[in-house]
């Protein structure tokens, strides 16, 4: 089934998120007692809420995003090009234009959205994050009254569980066991926290981020028993 969907069709995006603030001791009072609550249960005994902190990016209410990419397949007969872009900076801005983007390039019933763990994490973190900020939802993230077979989204993880809902598989390690070249990250996500706040270097998280796209899309190639991409294929815009 996969291989009857055009690839031309497909967004594939990653976004990569950050606490709200700094440090703890930068949330009112109110958000505090919240946090302590919200984490309570992932952090036990292990961790203060304050100590915790570092991970609120992994919670719409508790974070924001910094940076969406997305990645597009133009394809000329047999030979592929993957066009590659980001979104980053001010939140409402990279959300506006994501939006704009889809609202004017994949807005039709036939194309789709496609990361890494997407149903989990990244289409609901982007709609959280736009209703959190009063933008109204792009009909390819609004979910609401749509039947399973009517959500317009692929998620690569998703598709390697076959059934087996138990199953978690990192992008990483799905690369890894297809054969698919490992780029070369100078950072990891457990990472991107401190290098947009104590090193104030968002490039090198684009950087990363665009990386994931690629990698996505290359699993992606390989779940329909495709070539790869190869380095003159992909083309940033």
């Amino acid at each position: 089934m996969l291989n009857k969907i055009s690839l031309e069709h497909i967004l594939f995006l990653d976004i990569e998120t950050v606490p709200e603030q700094v440090s703890f001791d930068q949330l009112e009072e109110s958000k505090k007692e919240l946090w302590e609550q919200k984490s309570r249960y992932q952090r036990k005994d292990e961790f203060t809420a304050e100590e915790y902190y570092d991970r609120a990016g992994i919670w719409a209410e508790f974070g924001k995003i910094i940076c969406i990419s997305v990645g597009f397949f133009n394809c000329k007969g047999a030979k592929k090009e993957f066009r590659i872009t980001s979104f980053h900076g001010d939140e409402p801005q990279l959300l506006e234009d994501f939006k704009s983007l889809l609202n004017s390039h994949f807005k039709t019933p036939k194309h789709l959205l496609c990361a890494h763990n997407g149903k989990e994490f990244d289409f609901p973190y982007i709609a959280r994050r736009m209703i959190i900020h009063g933008i109204a939802l792009p009909y390819k993230l609004d979910l609401f009254g749509k039947k399973p077979w009517e959500v317009p989204h692929l998620d690569t993880m998703d598709l390697w569980k076959f059934g087996d809902y138990k199953h978690y598989t990192s992008l990483k390690l799905m690369a890894n066991i297809l054969g698919i070249p490992s780029p070369k990250e100078d950072i990891d996500g457990s990472m991107v926290r401190d290098v947009y706040y104590n090193e104030n270097d968002l490039d090198r998280i684009v950087t990363y981020c665009e990386l994931d796209v690629v990698t996505t899309a290359q699993v992606f190639l390989r779940l329909r028993n495709e070539q790869l991409l190869q380095k003159d294929d992909i083309i940033h815009i």
